[in-house]
């Protein structure tokens, strides 16, 4: 039974809300989402749709990257 499953809240400072995803910390700073010092960060719904909006040209360049 993970971390999430038993009700973590997100990550993100000011955020209460309980979390849906987890991801590394490094990938949510670079994404410009400020989270704590731990290995793996916990995101709500609206922070990880913030993500994905944030990091959408770089997945798709890697994608790009990764077809040839």
């Amino acid at each position: 039974m993970g971390k999430i499953e038993k009700g973590t809240n997100c990550s993100v400072s000011g955020c209460n809300n309980s979390a849906l995803r987890s991801l590394a910390v490094e990938k949510a700073t670079k994404a410009g989402l400020k989270v704590g010092s731990s290995r793996r960060a916990y995101l709500c719904k609206d922070h990880y749709k913030e993500f994905k909006k944030k990091t959408k040209k770089d997945r798709l360049i890697e994608k790009w990257r990764m077809s040839k």
